[in-house]
């Protein structure tokens, strides 16, 4: 490799990974950040001495070396938070996930009575197809409280009717549920669904302290940071890469290596080719949709609010979606603990009226309507902060996949060029999902194979290459007939036929044996069946009465069995879904 062997275009999770395998791998990578600030999206903002999480990011994986990694970085500056969220809705909280109970007191007798109606129709009749995010949640919880709790919240976020939520994206924030594997999980301890912990990791004074520490840990192995440098051009010449040209403040500058990676909006990185693309790469490019969001931070002369990390907003009656708490996250977070910094996320698209509000008129909404919901008045917001954050999530719209994959069969072409992390390759990664890219996409430039899009695939990747020793290796035809619905004719039948051979059995043995018949305790049987003797005759009787009453109980215990395992199964599968559900709104 020559003097530059890698430029990683972005400081954020997956570039920042990147940049640490190269330096354990003796490789010193340069990578251009535009911002300020490393840490992509999962950065940390400071106004004053209160820090903010753009976003709200709780540090927790299934990958053991991400998780390992994390804490090698912190150490004692990664701290263990207990885990409180919850949904405000007419003024109430209700627990997240949806708990019955709760739910049912705070709506009250009224509306929970129409709830209940609907769920059952809902379950009666349901909707044959699930092709969408709306279809899928009516059928499981009923049109009512789809309308009450997830229609409005989800529409806020996406600025897209529930029904234009595409399947592929549903499937990926609400894993595909297999019962077997619910069963098998319920039965073997199975790993559980990743937002049902109750505690998480956080960095003393929020996420951006982790980025900041890799990107140290990269400057000390040789590499480069530098910040500042808005990439303005990718040359690229007969399929290879060959030069990144980047803004400095006014200067225009240039870099060549041996192999690139980007975690830029692909979108943008394909309109940034010299030459261009092909028209129809451009208009596929141009076609793929982000959704950006604005968090307006409020400092109130207030030392509590809530005991919550952050609120989900169902109320149509604000436009506010989440609101963060970022004491509670840390309390490191706000300088002085008799006041409380809160972040007011307002979802946006890039250019659209919200996005152009001023920043006055963003912190005035907000406190008007952080005093409409009843936390604190307007009059006691004392200072603000407004961070606007485009690119924020990919968007799954009807044409999103098609566009991508003209992008990525483009994109392939080039044998030097990799794209990783959420924005680079349009796909709704989590922190660990878009390190992990970042790490796979260094491994290949050392030589290895690793397929990045199989990363955060419906069947998770980071699980994949974890040792399998949680769950036994169970074959699926075994759970098949271990769960199968018995057949209470036929078990009846058997069990019939054989209470009725032992006693035809019994009888026939003794006649057979000689002896006092008259004395034996068999005989006792003719006080239940009528006409029983301890003789040919008398065998061929209690056979029948046998047959008759074993059957009896052979299909009573079968209908019996059937009926718990029906519930016991739909238990397991109710379970799943609502824990699949709750990984859908957690990782908004």
């Amino acid at each position: 490799m020559n003097k530059n062997p890698v430029v990683i275009i972005g400081a954020g999770p997956a570039g920042l990974a990147a940049g640490y395998e190269f330096i354990n791998r003796g490789i010193k990578p340069v990578i251009l950040e535009r911002s300020s600030i490393v840490g992509g999206i999962s950065r940390t903002e400071s106004y004053k001495d209160f820090h903010f999480d753009i976003g709200g990011h709780r540090f927790f994986s299934k990958n053991d070396d991400i998780n390992k990694l994390w804490q090698e970085m912190l150490g004692p500056d990664f701290l263990q938070v207990s885990r409180l969220s919850r949904i405000y809705y007419q003024r109430k909280f209700f627990n997240y996930p949806l708990r019955p109970a709760n739910a049912l007191f705070n709506l009250g007798p009224v509306e929970s009575f129409l709830i209940l109606i609907s769920y059952c129709r809902s379950r009666l009749a349901p909707q044959p197809e699930e092709n969408n995010f709306e279809e899928w949640v009516i059928n499981r919880f009923g049109e009512r409280l789809y309308l009450t709790f997830f229609k409005t919240y989800t529409e806020k976020v996406w600025g897209i009717p529930c029904k234009e939520i595409r399947a592929d994206w549903a499937a990926q924030r609400i894993k595909g549920l297999s019962l077997l594997v619910a069963v098998s999980n319920a039965l073997f301890g199975g790993q559980q669904a990743k937002s049902l912990i109750e505690q998480f990791y956080y960095p003393k004074f929020g996420p951006g302290m982790m980025w900041q520490r890799f990107t140290d840990y990269i400057v000390a192995g040789g590499g480069e940071v530098m910040l500042n440098c808005e990439v303005s051009s990718v040359l690229h010449d007969n399929s290879k890469i060959t030069t990144v040209e980047y803004r400095n403040g006014t200067n225009l500058k240039e870099i060549s290596a041996e192999n690139f990676i980007s975690s830029m909006p692909i979108s943008r990185l394909v309109k940034l080719l010299k030459p261009l693309p092909p028209a129809e790469i451009l208009k596929s490019a141009e076609q793929l949709a982000y959704r950006a969001f604005i968090i307006v931070v409020l400092v109130i002369d207030k030392a509590a609010l809530f005991p919550d990390q952050w609120l989900y907003v169902h109320s149509p009656a604000v436009q506010v979606g989440r609101i963060q708490n970022f004491k509670n996250w840390s309390r490191f977070m706000v300088p002085d603990q008799n006041k409380t910094s809160i972040g007011m996320e307002y979802f946006c698209n890039q250019n659209d009226r919200t996005w152009k509000m001023a920043d006055n008129e963003l912190v005035e909404m907000a406190a008007l309507e952080m005093e409409e919901m009843g936390f604190s008045p307007a009059s006691q917001v004392i200072d603000s902060y407004v961070v606007r954050q485009p690119h924020a999530y990919p968007v799954y719209d009807s044409t999103y996949k098609k566009n991508l994959l003209n992008i990525r069969k483009y994109l392939n072409n080039f044998n030097n060029l990799q794209t990783i992390g959420r924005s680079g390759m349009h796909r709704y990664n989590n922190m660990d999902h878009s390190m992990q890219t970042g790490i796979l996409a260094a491994k290949n430039c050392c030589g290895e194979v690793h397929d990045l899009w199989a990363v955060n695939e419906e069947k998770s990747y980071l699980e994949e290459r974890r040792p399998v020793k949680e769950i036994p290796a169970i074959p699926e035809n075994v759970l098949i007939r271990a769960f199968a619905r018995m057949d209470k004719f036929a078990f009846a039948v058997a069990f019939g036929s054989v209470c009725g051979l032992l006693v035809f059995s019994a009888t026939i043995w003794i006649i057979s044996r000689g002896g006092d018949i008259q004395n034996s305790h068999l005989r006792l049987l003719a006080q239940y069946f009528i006409g029983y003797a301890v003789t040919v005759k008398g065998a061929f009787i209690a056979f029948g009465y046998s047959f008759f009453w074993g059957f009896l109980f052979g299909w009573l215990f079968a209908y019996l069995r059937n009926l718990f395992m029906a519930i016991y199964i739909y238990r397991i599968k109710r379970k799943a879904e609502l824990l699949s559900l709750k990984d859908f709104f957690d990782n908004f």
